[in-house]
Protein backbone atom coordinates (compact mmCIF):
# COMPACT_ATOMS: atom_id res chain seq x y z
CA UNK A 1 0.00 0.00 0.00
CA UNK A 2 2.82 2.35 0.91
CA UNK A 3 4.66 1.55 -2.32
CA UNK A 4 1.54 2.28 -4.37
CA UNK A 5 1.07 5.59 -2.57
CA UNK A 6 4.72 6.56 -3.18
CA UNK A 7 4.45 5.58 -6.85
CA UNK A 8 1.27 7.57 -7.37
CA UNK A 9 2.82 10.56 -5.59
CA UNK A 10 5.92 10.33 -7.79
CA UNK A 11 3.78 10.07 -10.93
CA UNK A 12 1.77 13.08 -9.80
CA UNK A 13 4.93 15.12 -9.31
CA UNK A 14 6.23 14.09 -12.73
CA UNK A 15 2.93 15.01 -14.39
CA UNK A 16 2.93 18.37 -12.60
CA UNK A 17 6.54 19.02 -13.66
CA UNK A 18 5.73 18.05 -17.23
CA UNK A 19 2.68 20.33 -17.28
CA UNK A 20 4.70 23.17 -15.78
CA UNK A 21 7.42 22.67 -18.41
CA UNK A 22 4.90 22.81 -21.25
CA UNK A 23 3.21 25.89 -19.81
CA UNK A 24 6.53 27.66 -19.27
CA UNK A 25 7.40 27.13 -22.92
CA UNK A 26 4.03 27.83 -24.53
CA UNK A 27 2.89 30.66 -22.28
CA UNK A 28 6.20 32.25 -21.33
CA UNK A 29 5.32 35.15 -23.63
CA UNK A 30 2.08 35.79 -21.68
CA UNK A 31 4.07 36.09 -18.45
CA UNK A 32 6.51 38.32 -20.34
CA UNK A 33 3.70 40.63 -21.48
CA UNK A 34 2.50 41.01 -17.89
CA UNK A 35 6.03 41.76 -16.65
CA UNK A 36 6.58 44.30 -19.45
CA UNK A 37 3.27 45.99 -18.59
CA UNK A 38 4.37 46.37 -14.95
CA UNK A 39 7.89 47.58 -15.81
CA UNK A 40 6.82 50.09 -18.48
CA UNK A 41 3.91 51.35 -16.39
CA UNK A 42 6.32 52.25 -13.59
CA UNK A 43 8.88 53.64 -16.03
CA UNK A 44 6.30 55.76 -17.86
CA UNK A 45 5.02 57.23 -14.60
CA UNK A 46 8.51 57.99 -13.32
CA UNK A 47 9.61 59.60 -16.60
CA UNK A 48 6.46 61.57 -17.45
CA UNK A 49 4.89 62.18 -14.07
CA UNK A 50 1.68 60.54 -15.25
CA UNK A 51 0.61 57.26 -16.79
CA UNK A 52 0.81 56.94 -20.58
CA UNK A 53 1.57 53.24 -21.00
CA UNK A 54 -1.31 51.62 -19.09
CA UNK A 55 -4.08 53.44 -20.91
CA UNK A 56 -6.88 52.03 -23.04
CA UNK A 57 -5.78 54.04 -26.08
CA UNK A 58 -2.19 52.79 -25.85
CA UNK A 59 -3.23 49.15 -25.49
CA UNK A 60 -5.59 49.51 -28.44
CA UNK A 61 -2.64 50.83 -30.40
CA UNK A 62 -0.50 47.86 -29.29
CA UNK A 63 -3.17 45.38 -30.33
CA UNK A 64 -3.74 47.13 -33.67
CA UNK A 65 -0.04 46.91 -34.49
CA UNK A 66 0.14 43.34 -33.24
CA UNK A 67 -2.76 42.16 -35.38
CA UNK A 68 -1.04 42.62 -38.75
CA UNK A 69 2.33 41.32 -37.54
CA UNK A 70 0.69 38.30 -35.88
CA UNK A 71 -1.37 37.38 -38.96
CA UNK A 72 1.78 37.35 -41.11
CA UNK A 73 3.70 35.56 -38.34
CA UNK A 74 1.14 32.75 -38.34
CA UNK A 75 2.27 31.81 -41.83
CA UNK A 76 5.90 31.90 -40.73
CA UNK A 77 5.19 29.73 -37.68
CA UNK A 78 3.47 27.03 -39.75
CA UNK A 79 6.37 27.04 -42.22
CA UNK A 80 8.76 26.75 -39.26
CA UNK A 81 6.80 23.75 -38.00
CA UNK A 82 7.69 21.94 -41.24
CA UNK A 83 11.37 22.81 -40.76
CA UNK A 84 11.49 25.57 -43.40
CA UNK A 85 11.84 29.34 -43.32
CA UNK A 86 10.46 32.26 -45.38
CA UNK A 87 12.47 35.45 -45.82
CA UNK A 88 10.06 37.05 -48.29
CA UNK A 89 7.04 37.70 -46.06
CA UNK A 90 7.65 41.39 -45.33
CA UNK A 91 8.34 42.35 -48.93
CA UNK A 92 5.43 40.19 -50.05
CA UNK A 93 3.16 42.29 -47.84
CA UNK A 94 4.59 45.45 -49.46
CA UNK A 95 4.21 44.22 -53.03
CA UNK A 96 0.68 42.86 -52.61
CA UNK A 97 -0.36 46.12 -50.90
CA UNK A 98 1.18 48.18 -53.71
CA UNK A 99 -0.59 46.11 -56.37
CA UNK A 100 -3.87 46.57 -54.52
CA UNK A 101 -3.38 50.32 -54.11
CA UNK A 102 -2.47 50.83 -57.78
CA UNK A 103 -5.52 48.86 -58.95
CA UNK A 104 -7.87 50.73 -56.59
CA UNK A 105 -6.48 54.25 -56.96
CA UNK A 106 -4.86 54.43 -60.39
CA UNK A 107 -6.94 51.94 -62.37
CA UNK A 108 -10.19 52.57 -60.49
CA UNK A 109 -11.02 48.88 -60.09
CA UNK A 110 -13.74 47.76 -57.68
CA UNK A 111 -12.17 47.21 -54.22
CA UNK A 112 -13.94 43.88 -53.74
CA UNK A 113 -12.41 42.54 -56.93
CA UNK A 114 -9.02 43.94 -55.94
CA UNK A 115 -9.20 42.09 -52.62
CA UNK A 116 -9.70 38.82 -54.50
CA UNK A 117 -6.75 39.67 -56.76
CA UNK A 118 -4.58 40.41 -53.72
CA UNK A 119 -5.37 37.04 -52.17
CA UNK A 120 -4.76 35.33 -55.51
CA UNK A 121 -1.42 37.09 -55.84
CA UNK A 122 -0.45 36.04 -52.32
CA UNK A 123 -1.30 32.42 -53.10
CA UNK A 124 0.65 32.62 -56.37
CA UNK A 125 3.81 33.98 -54.72
CA UNK A 126 3.50 31.41 -51.94
CA UNK A 127 3.06 28.68 -54.59
CA UNK A 128 6.24 29.86 -56.30
CA UNK A 129 8.17 29.66 -53.02
CA UNK A 130 6.66 26.27 -52.27
CA UNK A 131 7.42 24.91 -55.74
CA UNK A 132 11.04 26.07 -55.64
CA UNK A 133 11.49 24.61 -52.15
CA UNK A 134 9.54 21.35 -52.41
CA UNK A 135 9.97 20.30 -56.02
CA UNK A 136 13.05 22.10 -57.37
CA UNK A 137 14.68 21.46 -53.96
CA UNK A 138 16.29 24.86 -53.61
CA UNK A 139 16.86 25.61 -49.91
CA UNK A 140 13.99 27.71 -48.58
CA UNK A 141 16.42 30.35 -47.32
CA UNK A 142 17.77 30.96 -50.86
CA UNK A 143 14.45 30.62 -52.70
CA UNK A 144 12.62 33.06 -50.45
CA UNK A 145 15.56 35.49 -50.37
CA UNK A 146 15.26 35.72 -54.15
CA UNK A 147 11.51 36.23 -53.86
CA UNK A 148 12.13 38.99 -51.32
CA UNK A 149 14.18 40.97 -53.84
CA UNK A 150 11.67 40.33 -56.64
CA UNK A 151 8.75 41.55 -54.53
CA UNK A 152 10.61 44.65 -53.36
CA UNK A 153 11.67 45.50 -56.92
CA UNK A 154 8.13 45.11 -58.27
CA UNK A 155 6.76 47.28 -55.44
CA UNK A 156 9.23 50.04 -56.29
CA UNK A 157 8.45 49.81 -60.01
CA UNK A 158 4.71 50.03 -59.42
CA UNK A 159 4.85 53.03 -57.10
CA UNK A 160 8.14 54.64 -58.14
CA UNK A 161 8.89 54.51 -54.40
CA UNK A 162 6.13 57.09 -53.82
CA UNK A 163 3.45 56.52 -51.15
CA UNK A 164 -0.15 56.12 -52.34
CA UNK A 165 -2.52 57.79 -49.83
CA UNK A 166 -6.27 57.75 -49.19
CA UNK A 167 -7.48 54.21 -49.66
CA UNK A 168 -11.19 53.70 -50.54
CA UNK A 169 -13.54 54.09 -47.59
CA UNK A 170 -15.14 50.74 -48.39
CA UNK A 171 -12.08 48.92 -47.00
CA UNK A 172 -11.52 51.29 -44.09
CA UNK A 173 -13.41 49.09 -41.64
CA UNK A 174 -10.82 46.31 -41.96
CA UNK A 175 -8.04 48.24 -40.27
CA UNK A 176 -9.84 51.16 -38.63
CA UNK A 177 -13.20 49.68 -37.70
CA UNK A 178 -14.30 48.78 -34.18
CA UNK A 179 -16.81 46.48 -32.55
CA UNK A 180 -19.22 48.49 -30.36
CA UNK A 181 -18.32 51.83 -31.96
CA UNK A 182 -21.02 53.75 -30.08
CA UNK A 183 -21.62 56.10 -27.16
CA UNK A 184 -19.12 54.32 -24.92
CA UNK A 185 -16.41 54.77 -27.54
CA UNK A 186 -14.39 52.56 -29.84
CA UNK A 187 -13.88 49.39 -27.84
CA UNK A 188 -12.53 46.40 -29.79
CA UNK A 189 -10.72 46.78 -33.15
CA UNK A 190 -12.12 44.53 -35.88
CA UNK A 191 -8.58 43.64 -36.98
CA UNK A 192 -7.92 42.20 -33.51
CA UNK A 193 -11.06 40.04 -33.79
CA UNK A 194 -9.79 38.81 -37.17
CA UNK A 195 -6.41 38.02 -35.67
CA UNK A 196 -8.03 36.01 -32.88
CA UNK A 197 -10.21 34.23 -35.42
CA UNK A 198 -7.39 33.02 -37.65
CA UNK A 199 -5.37 31.87 -34.64
CA UNK A 200 -8.26 29.93 -33.12
CA UNK A 201 -8.80 28.17 -36.46
CA UNK A 202 -5.08 27.51 -36.92
CA UNK A 203 -4.68 26.16 -33.39
CA UNK A 204 -7.63 23.82 -33.89
CA UNK A 205 -6.34 22.56 -37.24
CA UNK A 206 -2.77 22.00 -36.06
CA UNK A 207 -3.72 20.31 -32.79
CA UNK A 208 -6.94 18.43 -33.56
CA UNK A 209 -6.81 17.32 -37.20
CA UNK A 210 -4.86 14.83 -39.28
CA UNK A 211 -3.48 17.68 -41.39
CA UNK A 212 -2.04 19.32 -38.28
CA UNK A 213 -0.48 16.08 -37.04
CA UNK A 214 1.10 15.56 -40.45
CA UNK A 215 2.60 19.07 -40.38
CA UNK A 216 4.30 18.25 -37.07
CA UNK A 217 5.43 14.88 -38.43
CA UNK A 218 6.99 16.50 -41.51
CA UNK A 219 8.85 19.01 -39.35
CA UNK A 220 9.94 16.41 -36.81
CA UNK A 221 11.42 14.00 -39.37
CA UNK A 222 10.73 14.36 -43.12
CA UNK A 223 12.17 10.92 -43.83
CA UNK A 224 10.02 9.18 -41.23
CA UNK A 225 6.97 11.13 -42.43
CA UNK A 226 7.65 10.06 -46.02
CA UNK A 227 7.99 6.37 -45.13
CA UNK A 228 4.77 6.56 -43.12
CA UNK A 229 2.90 7.62 -46.25
CA UNK A 230 2.80 11.41 -45.85
CA UNK A 231 3.32 13.46 -49.01
CA UNK A 232 6.08 15.68 -47.60
CA UNK A 233 6.42 17.83 -50.73
CA UNK A 234 2.71 18.62 -50.72
CA UNK A 235 2.91 19.85 -47.12
CA UNK A 236 5.97 21.99 -47.89
CA UNK A 237 4.13 23.47 -50.86
CA UNK A 238 0.86 23.99 -48.99
CA UNK A 239 2.40 25.81 -46.04
CA UNK A 240 4.09 28.34 -48.33
CA UNK A 241 0.78 28.94 -50.15
CA UNK A 242 -0.94 29.48 -46.80
CA UNK A 243 1.78 31.95 -45.77
CA UNK A 244 1.21 33.87 -49.01
CA UNK A 245 -2.52 34.09 -48.32
CA UNK A 246 -1.86 35.35 -44.79
CA UNK A 247 0.56 37.97 -46.18
CA UNK A 248 -2.23 39.21 -48.46
CA UNK A 249 -4.61 39.32 -45.49
CA UNK A 250 -2.09 41.15 -43.31
CA UNK A 251 -1.23 43.56 -46.13
CA UNK A 252 -4.91 44.34 -46.70
CA UNK A 253 -5.49 45.14 -43.02
CA UNK A 254 -2.27 47.19 -42.85
CA UNK A 255 -3.11 49.36 -45.87
CA UNK A 256 -6.57 49.91 -44.42
CA UNK A 257 -5.23 50.87 -40.98
CA UNK A 258 -2.58 53.26 -42.34
CA UNK A 259 -4.94 54.55 -45.06
CA UNK A 260 -1.96 54.54 -47.40
CA UNK A 261 0.52 52.23 -49.07
CA UNK A 262 4.29 52.57 -49.37
CA UNK A 263 7.16 50.22 -50.15
CA UNK A 264 7.96 50.24 -46.42
CA UNK A 265 4.66 48.51 -45.57
CA UNK A 266 5.52 45.24 -43.86
CA UNK A 267 9.19 46.12 -43.54
CA UNK A 268 11.07 43.55 -41.40
CA UNK A 269 7.87 41.57 -40.80
CA UNK A 270 9.71 38.36 -41.70
CA UNK A 271 12.09 38.87 -38.77
CA UNK A 272 9.35 40.06 -36.41
CA UNK A 273 7.49 36.89 -37.37
CA UNK A 274 10.48 34.72 -36.51
CA UNK A 275 11.03 36.46 -33.18
CA UNK A 276 7.34 36.20 -32.30
CA UNK A 277 7.23 32.53 -33.30
CA UNK A 278 10.29 31.55 -31.27
CA UNK A 279 9.25 33.55 -28.21
CA UNK A 280 5.86 31.86 -28.56
CA UNK A 281 7.46 28.40 -28.41
CA UNK A 282 7.86 27.36 -32.06
CA UNK A 283 11.11 25.48 -32.63
CA UNK A 284 13.38 26.63 -35.48
CA UNK A 285 14.26 23.00 -36.15
CA UNK A 286 10.60 22.23 -36.82
CA UNK A 287 7.99 19.87 -35.44
CA UNK A 288 7.52 21.52 -32.02
CA UNK A 289 5.43 24.31 -30.55
CA UNK A 290 1.87 25.63 -30.60
CA UNK A 291 0.85 28.25 -33.13
CA UNK A 292 -1.28 30.13 -30.59
CA UNK A 293 1.97 30.97 -28.79
CA UNK A 294 3.08 32.96 -31.85
CA UNK A 295 0.25 35.44 -31.32
CA UNK A 296 1.36 36.09 -27.75
CA UNK A 297 4.98 36.26 -28.90
CA UNK A 298 4.11 39.02 -31.38
CA UNK A 299 2.11 40.94 -28.77
CA UNK A 300 5.14 40.64 -26.46
CA UNK A 301 7.41 42.07 -29.16
CA UNK A 302 5.12 44.99 -30.02
CA UNK A 303 4.56 45.73 -26.31
CA UNK A 304 8.31 45.83 -25.72
CA UNK A 305 9.03 48.37 -28.45
CA UNK A 306 5.95 50.42 -27.63
CA UNK A 307 7.31 50.67 -24.09
CA UNK A 308 10.74 51.69 -25.35
CA UNK A 309 9.10 54.48 -27.38
CA UNK A 310 7.14 55.58 -24.31
CA UNK A 311 10.42 55.86 -22.40
CA UNK A 312 12.01 57.88 -25.19
CA UNK A 313 14.54 55.28 -26.33
CA UNK A 314 16.21 56.38 -29.58
CA UNK A 315 14.75 54.57 -32.65
CA UNK A 316 18.25 53.61 -33.81
CA UNK A 317 18.92 52.06 -30.42
CA UNK A 318 15.63 50.18 -30.78
CA UNK A 319 16.93 48.66 -34.03
CA UNK A 320 19.97 47.41 -32.12
CA UNK A 321 17.72 46.02 -29.40
CA UNK A 322 15.58 44.21 -31.97
CA UNK A 323 18.72 42.47 -33.23
CA UNK A 324 19.60 41.54 -29.66
CA UNK A 325 16.10 40.15 -29.10
CA UNK A 326 16.36 38.09 -32.31
CA UNK A 327 19.69 36.56 -31.27
CA UNK A 328 18.41 35.97 -27.73
CA UNK A 329 15.26 34.26 -29.05
CA UNK A 330 17.26 31.94 -31.31
CA UNK A 331 19.68 31.17 -28.47
CA UNK A 332 16.73 30.36 -26.21
CA UNK A 333 15.34 28.01 -28.86
CA UNK A 334 18.69 26.23 -29.28
CA UNK A 335 19.20 25.83 -25.53
CA UNK A 336 15.60 24.67 -25.02
CA UNK A 337 15.87 21.96 -27.68
CA UNK A 338 19.37 20.91 -26.58
CA UNK A 339 18.02 20.18 -23.09
CA UNK A 340 15.24 18.05 -24.56
CA UNK A 341 17.62 16.00 -26.68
Amino acid sequence: MSKQTNTSTLDGRRNFASTLSVMSKDYMSVVGIILLAIIFSIGSYVKNGEQYFMTISNWKNIMLQSSTVAIVALGQSIILLTGNFDLSLGRMVAMISCVGAVLMKNVGMDPNLVILIMFGLGALIGAFNGFMTAYVRIPAFIATLGTQYICFGVAKLLTQATPIPNMPESIGWLGRGYIFDNAIGKVIPISVIMMLGVYIIAQFVTSKTKTGRNIYAVGGSPEAAFFSGINVKRYYFGTFVLAGLLCAFGGLILMSRLNSVAITNGQNYEFDAVIGSIIGGIALAGGKGRVIGTMFGCIFLITMFNGFSQLGVDPFVQDVLKGVVLVAAITLDVVRNRKKS
